[in-house]
């Protein structure tokens, strides 16, 4: 189809085009639309921001720098605020510890939180403004500072679960529910020969029966009798620590049982090389016989 336009001289005929006629129609469709459009948005949006108004969020937030600069100072402020938070758990742990509290410096262009209350934040920063690239660098100094002190709290940590293991590893309980004979380790009188002789362990004198407990958690690596120590086991607990349990008149564990500190192991006897019921208790270290009392006086100190 075709629209023929006649001016009033018909000196020149015009045509339009069928393309043609249906764009000027869709605009005028358009038109109220678009007028609609104006009357609907707020005034106020567009005459305060202009463009903006128009625009996505997150564009309008790379228009606006200002708004850009206090979301760094307010994730800056948290940081330091967690920065008081770790300090405050490590210094508790280094004293359970132990050790000597470790001071990380922070970041000298930053002041520190003073009289943090729970809850509270926001950006602490210098009396001058910091500018974006200076935020920007003062939260990559504040993230080195937060990784450090997870190292130290890492550290701290793994030297808590330590002293918690060697604590349960190290023989400092009595073995039997009751006394032992100070005198009897060390240099004596061997009972059988008359001569001196070096006794290796503290005798503790029960009544047949009497339950025999280990003195630390450890491994079973001996459970059976000899002529000399009778019905003997002996726990390995670790770091070359031995204690060994004689003349019991039962053996209530095998050879690679677990045992745990305080557990029942065997029963006060009187067999192999003794002559009465009573409990031969040892200590090694590498092979090499300890005094016991010095394990058991600490325990009770």
């Amino acid at each position: 189809m075709n629209i023929i336009f006649m001016s009033n001289n018909l000196a020149q005929a015009k045509s339009l085009s069928h393309l043609q006629v249906t764009l000027i129609i869709a605009g005028l469709m358009l038109m109220p639309l678009l007028l609609m459009l104006v009357f609907i948005l707020p005034h106020g949006d567009i005459k305060q921001e202009g463009v903006k108004a128009l625009l996505p969020p997150q564009l309008k937030f790379s228009l606006n720098p200002q708004k850009h600069v206090d979301a760094y100072a307010l994730e800056l402020g948290e940081l330091q605020a967690r920065i008081l938070r770790l300090d405050a758990q490590s210094a508790r742990l280094a004293k359970l510890a132990g050790e000597k509290e470790v001071t990380i410096k922070n970041n000298p262009n930053l002041k520190h939180l003073q009289n943090l209350q729970p809850g509270s934040g926001g950006p602490l920063v210098r009396s001058a403004p910091l500018s974006e690239a200076e935020l920007k660098k003062a939260m990559d100094e504040l993230m080195q500072a937060v990784d450090g002190r997870d190292d130290y709290l890492s550290e701290l940590e793994s030297k808590l679960l330590q002293q918690s293991v060697l604590k349960d590893t190290l023989p400092n309980s009595s073995p039997v529910a009751a006394a032992y004979n100070s005198s009897s380790y060390g240099w004596r009188i061997d009972p059988f020969t008359g001569t001196r002789a070096f006794h290796e362990g503290l005798d503790f004198i029960a009544a047949v029966g009497t339950p025999i407990h280990a003195a630390a958690g450890g491994i079973v690596i001996f459970a059976d009798q000899t002529p000399d120590y009778g019905k003997i086991i002996k726990i390995d607990h670790g770091s070359g620590i031995e204690t060994r349990y004689a003349h019991a008149s039962k053996l209530l564990v095998n050879v690679g049982d677990r045992v745990e500190k305080g557990q029942v192991i065997s029963l006060v006897g009187s067999t192999g090389r003794s002559t009465g019921a009573h409990l031969h208790y040892e200590i090694r270290i590498n092979g090499e016989p300890l005094d016991p009392r010095k394990y058991l006086q600490a325990n009770a100190g």
